[in-house]
């Protein structure tokens, strides 16, 4: 079923428009009361090994995460820290080799086409949906192979394709589409059937500026609004610290790090200042430095940018001393701690980041 993976969807019987709300309400008359208090996602001491012997690569280590309904949960990693391998491993794609997994209270080894039937996946890097079918008609075939009428949500593709922006477009085959519509058209191939377990691997990619921000708004509606649960995995952090609740971090096979993303920003310590000017000198500069915790100085050609830990009352005092010292100062700025400062922190990697939503960059 190319980008939009297929678990298996149980057959299910949906009315009116399709709300999500009436689903659940079904499913916890079904399952008794305390239905709504089990997580939607357990992953319990999940390890995967690939090869043997002096090759063999431990691609995911000893795992254990829960996310809670209605939750957006982001996973980042560098390339290589086993984020593909756990997602597949989630979704009975890669069998672990320890270790188990639960949805919605249920273990996946319990019956697999049940466990999996309200939940869905997008991943990137595989062929997207069934480009000589419209849009609509990809919407309508996702929603039959997950077992639901197509005639019962229709309401539900309406919405999805008039929030997605793709209205217009409904009956285009996917084929004459661009690439970021496509992408858009395959998140939403996802939602067709109604799963309450999504997991999406760089939706994000390939969309405009315009279209990522419509994206980010649609998810977190979906959670707050639906109840949908989503797992994000993204290199992108702009996605993460605007969608995401919570944040799981994990570098060679391990996770090193599960906060909200307040949380994990404060591991990023103080907020600092850098400041440039020609006037800066090694004196100046040591004094300087037994006042204030400097953080780093750069030389660019007679110009020195020194960088430091200033936040309220201790900026106004910075001021004062450079002012003091007789320094004119050419450019200021306040670097805010932002979530790939504490990812190339936790994971020494980069891991081909796309720049969050902060300001990091100095420039003259």
């Amino acid at each position: 079923m190319g980008n939009s993976v297929s678990t298996g969807r149980k057959p299910k019987d949906e009315s009116g428009d399709g709300s999500r709300d009436a689903a659940l309400d079904d499913r916890n008359r079904a399952d008794g009361p305390k239905a709504t208090n089990t997580p939607a996602l357990v992953v319990d001491e999940t390890s995967k090994r690939f090869g043997s012997g002096d090759d063999a690569v431990l691609a995911v280590d000893d795992v254990s995460f829960t996310v809670d309904r209605g939750s957006v949960v982001g996973l980042l990693g560098p390339n290589g820290a086993g984020k593909t391998t756990l997602i597949k491993s989630i979704l009975g794609i890669v069998l672990p080799d320890t270790g188990s997994v639960e949805v919605f209270g249920a273990d996946v080894d319990d019956g697999r086409q049940a466990v999996y039937g309200d939940v869905d996946a997008m991943l990137e890097g595989a062929r997207n949906d069934y480009w000589r079918l419209t849009v609509r008609e990809n919407l309508r075939y996702f929603a039959t192979i997950s077992g639901v009428d197509p005639d019962s949500v229709s309401a539900r593709h309406d919405r999805l394709l008039d929030r997605l922006g793709l209205t217009e477009k409904a009956d285009t085959a996917v084929r004459d589409l661009s690439r970021g519509m496509k992408q858009k058209v395959s998140l939403a191939s996802v939602l067709a059937g109604g799963a309450e377990l999504v997991f999406l691997d760089e939706p994000t990619l390939g969309l405009d500026v315009e279209s990522s921000r419509t994206l980010r708004s649609e998810l977190r509606r979906l959670a707050s609004e639906d109840g949908l649960t989503i797992v994000i995995s993204s290199h992108d952090m702009s996605v993460i610290e605007d969608v995401c609740d919570r944040v799981i971090v994990m570098s060679s096979g391990q996770i090193v790090a599960d906060d909200t993303v307040d949380a994990l920003l404060q591991r990023a310590g103080r907020n600092t200042v850098q400041v440039t000017s020609p006037e800066f000198d090694d004196e100046a500069i040591t004094a300087l430095r037994t006042q204030f915790d400097m953080h780093n100085v750069e030389w660019d050609g007679d110009r020195a940018r020194i960088e430091v830990a200033a936040a309220g009352d201790e900026l106004y005092t910075l001021m004062d001393s450079l002012r003091e010292a007789g320094i004119t100062v050419d450019h200021v700025q306040t670097v805010e701690p932002d979530l790939e400062d504490v990812f190339v922190t936790l994971t020494g990697d980069a891991g081909g980041l796309v720049g969050s939503a902060g300001e990091r960059r100095w420039s003259s």
